[in-house]
C-alpha cells in the first residue's frame, strides 16, 4: 500500500513539473502589422507591403524579406516570428524597411519590431 502511494505521488510530482516548463514559455506572437493608406486617408485594401530587414541598422537586423497583401480592413498582418527563431536569444530587435505598392502608387516606411510583441506602423501613398 504504501509503495502505491508512493508511485501516485512521484506520478503527480512529474506531471505538476511538466505543467509548470510549459507555462513559463512565452506564447505572445512576434507581429508586423502594417496599415496602408491613400494620400485620402483612407485604407487600402489589396495593396501589397513588403518588409526587408534593414542589414544597415543599428543592431544590424538579418536579411529578411516578407510579403503580404492588405486584407478588407487595409492592413497587412507579419508573423516575424521565423525571423526571430533564425536570429537567436540575443537578437531581440529588429529593422525593418516597408514598401507598398498598388498597381500606379508607391509607398515607404520602416517599423522597428521587437520579439514577442507587435509592431504597428502607417504607410501612406502620396497624391
Amino acid at each position: 500500500m504504501k509503495q502505491n502511494t508512493m508511485k501516485y505521488s512521484l506520478l503527480i510530482l512529474i506531471a505538476l513539473s511538466f505543467g509548470f516548463l510549459q507555462s513559463c514559455k512565452n506564447k505572445k506572437p512576434s507581429v508586423v502589422k502594417v496599415f496602408v493608406r491613400s494620400a485620402s486617408n483612407e485604407l487600402v485594401s489589396g495593396a501589397k507591403v513588403i518588409i526587408i530587414g534593414d542589414i544597415n541598422s543599428n543592431p544590424a537586423t538579418m536579411e529578411y524579406v516578407d510579403t503580404v497583401v492588405t486584407n478588407e480592413s487595409g492592413f497587412a498582418y507579419f508573423n516575424v516570428a521565423p525571423y526571430y527563431d533564425a536570429a537567436g536569444e540575443d537578437n531581440k530587435v529588429a529593422y525593418f524597411d516597408i514598401v507598398a505598392k498598388t498597381d500606379v502608387k508607391t509607398g515607404n516606411g520602416d517599423v522597428r519590431s521587437r520579439v514577442h510583441t507587435t509592431a504597428v506602423e502607417t504607410v501612406f501613398f502620396p497624391n
